[in-house]
């Protein structure tokens, strides 16, 4: 019979890893941020995961979020990862430090709106719809600049970075032109942004394929399945 991986050996498992990916391309895994993507996963596992040094959960749903942040410490940091509708956004500001699927300029204005009304700042990327896919959200690449030109203006939400969710390959291999297309795409970002001389931040690689997003320059992962063991069904 085979033994189901404890919550801590999941993480020591996934902070290996990075290590190892690291590794192969001169960087330091300080730099790279684990999100414990904790979509449809249980408040137990996400404990474990705490205890064993896991301080991020980026969740796709917002009331999902809601239901399951009283049960964890209040230094957990709440990550937003999944689509955002504009009529949610008064219960995502004073929740979450940071929206990664900021997809359409309308969603930044209406952030920025509330975290201007509650005195509050948070962090955000633009989701970028790398392969121009009708069933996912995003900018598209053409559209990048034009957007980023009207919302550098933004007050209280900061933009750091730039997320993806690839198309799907048969290989994890072919994945990899993906991620230099979103590291291109941020460097052409830098002059409209002002970030010159800073990372600007890349959020982008899950469980099956992180290891090539680092190489390719992530500095956010989104690990859900690998560290935290098969989702639960919902009802």
């Amino acid at each position: 019979m085979t033994t189901e991986p404890t919550g801590a050996e999941r993480v020591r498992a996934i902070r290996q890893r990075i290590a190892e990916a690291c590794d192969r391309c001169d960087r330091d895994p300080e730099e790279i941020t684990l999100l414990g993507a904790s979509k449809s996963q249980p408040v137990g596992r996400l404990l474990a995961a705490w205890s064993a040094g896991v301080t991020i959960f980026g969740e796709n749903r917002v009331q999902e979020a809601l239901a399951k942040m009283p049960s964890l410490p209040d230094e957990v940091e709440w990550h937003l990862i999944g689509p955002l509708q504009t009529n949610k956004v008064k219960k995502v500001v004073p929740h979450f430090s940071t929206v990664h699927s900021i997809d359409r300029i309308k969603l930044a204005r209406a952030l920025d709106k509330e975290a201007q009304r509650v005195d509050r700042s948070i962090q955000g990327f633009l989701e970028v719809n790398l392969g121009a896919e009708e069933t996912k959200h995003g900018f598209l690449p053409d559209d990048l600049p034009h957007a980023a030109e009207i919302l550098v203006s933004l007050q209280s939400v900061r933009l750091v970075g730039l997320m993806a969710v690839p198309p799907l390959e048969s290989e994890p291999e072919a994945i990899r032109a993906w991620f230099r297309r979103l590291r291109q795409l941020r460097d052409d970002l830098r002059p409209i942004l002002g970030w010159q001389g800073l990372p600007g931040c890349l959020s982008m690689g899950m469980s099956q394929d992180f290891e090539i997003a680092i190489e390719e320059g992530a500095t956010h992962v989104r690990v859900g399945t690998d560290l935290f063991g098969p989702r639960q069904v919902r009802q």
